[in-house]
Order: structure tokens, then C-alpha cells, then sequence
């Protein structure tokens, strides 16, 4: 894949950029933060495929039946390694009842779990989470004094991002929160599918300005239209 060219990386719509690479109880690493940046074609042609048994990588578990409830929904998930779910009762279903694995992980570990993972990195100290529940069943060592938590690296099968620009050679360029953990997932992928807004002209980013280089990304679909939806919509009082 890392050697197609330009052109071959641009795909008609999410379905094809999904055809041949998603199969059952697969690990998928999914961009976004909260329902901001994710890649919303990707995710609904996900769940058209049938896939089940899947193991998902995410900030974040969606809402009820939008980005990843979608997939909950449908039962297609096994588990889940997250660090915020609290906004799907579907997932809190399925959990209580022991129909859903959860991997929960302090937010900025999941974080660098996943740019260890595209780092070659196999595994990290951090402070985070020492003499709690997280670190339970965990190696810990002392350095200058403080103790550490050993957390191991997370790798994909495939990862499914969402970005603002791309060129035809797959660069990115995420906008404001899009840009929290879209990266990382990227990276973290053996196979990396972009879903994109605006797709350019190789040659039409400044090079100063791209967050992800097209090294990380192997397939691209256009979204020009993407829903956007608003997790909590919360106005003052008296607004309308």
C-alpha cells in the first residue's frame, strides 16, 4: 500500500476505500475527539459492511446511533479502548450487561499509546494512573524517586481518520479540534483511510502547513458535505 501512487490513493466513495481491507475481529484505530473530526462516511460504510467482532480504538464511543453508536448499535464492536464514553447509553447498555469489552485508558495515555504505536515504540513509563485501578496487574519501576506505570504500545489494522485538506498524495491538514488524535490513529494503522473535505492538487499545501504526511495515508474519499452534528447543544437562557 505505502508504495501506490497519487492517484491510486483516491478512491469514488467510503464503501470502495473500504472494499478489501475491513474483515471480522479486526483492531480499528478511529480519529476524532468527541464527534468533532470523525470520520463520518467511513463509519456508516463500516457499518454496511457487515464487519463484527471489532476491536475500536477511540477517544471517544459516539453518541447513540451516530459515529461509533452506529456500529454499537448494530453489535458489530466486541470492544472498545477509550478514555471518555459517557455520552452513549447504548454503550453503558451493553457494558453493565457484560455484552461489551471496555479497555478505559486516562486520556493522554491513550494518546501517546497510539503515537508509540506509529513510532515503533513498543512500550512507555508515565506517572499517570500509578496506585489506581489502571495500574492494576501493570509493571511499575521507580525513576529519581517517583514511580511510573508501564503502558504498551497500540497498534491497527486498519485506522479510519477524518481530515480537513489532503493532496492527491495524501497529506493532511486537520482544522482546530479535528486535529486531536486524528494524527495519532493515523499513524498508528498498518493501512491508513483518510476521509477528507477539500481533496487539492499535489503541490497546493504549503509544506509548512501539513500536519500528517502522506507517507501515513493510503487510501482517500471526499466528503465535501459532512453532518457535523453537535454532541450537546447548549445555549443561554432566553437564546433561542
Amino acid at each position: 500500500m505505502s508504495n501506490s501512487t497519487a492517484s491510486s490513493k483516491v478512491f469514488p466513495n467510503a464503501a470502495e476505500a473500504l472494499r478489501g481491507l475491513v474483515a471480522d475481529d479486526q483492531t480499528l484505530a478511529v480519529g476524532g475527539f468527541g464527534l468533532c473530526g470523525i470520520p463520518e462516511a467511513l463509519i456508516e460504510a463500516l457499518r454496511d459492511s457487515g464487519v463484527k467482532g471489532l476491536t475500536a480504538i477511540s477517544n471517544n464511543a459516539g453518541v447513540d446511533g451516530f459515529g461509533l453508536g452506529m456500529l454499537l448499535a448494530t453489535r458489530q464492536i466486541r470492544k472498545m479502548i477509550s478514555s471518555y464514553v459517557g455520552e452513549n447509553k447504548e454503550f453503558e447498555r451493553q457494558f453493565l450487561s457484560g455484552e461489551l469489552e471496555l479497555e478505559f485508558n486516562p486520556q493522554g495515555t491513550l494518546a501517546e499509546r497510539l503515537r508509540a504505536g506509529g513510532a515503533g515504540i513498543p512500550a512507555f513509563f508515565t506517572a499517570t494512573g500509578y496506585g489506581t485501578v489502571v495500574a492494576e496487574g501493570k509493571e511499575t519501576r521507580e525513576f529519581d524517586g517517583k514511580h511510573y506505570v508501564m503502558e504498551t504500545a497500540l497498534k491497527a489494522d486498519v485506522s479510519l481518520v477524518k481530515a480537513w485538506k489532503a493532496d492527491a498524495a495524501g497529506n493532511l491538514v486537520f482544522r482546530k479540534t479535528a486535529r486531536n488524535f486524528n494524527p495519532a490513529c493515523a499513524m498508528a494503522g498498518k493501512v491508513c483511510v483518510a476521509e477528507v473535505e477539500e481533496l487539492v492538487e499535489v503541490g497546493a499545501l504549503d509544506p509548512d502547513h501539513i500536519h500528517l504526511p502522506g507517507i501515513y495515508v493510503d487510501r482517500i474519499v471526499v466528503n465535501p458535505t459532512p453532518e457535523k452534528r453537535i454532541e450537546q447543544r447548549t445555549v443561554r437562557a432566553g437564546d433561542k
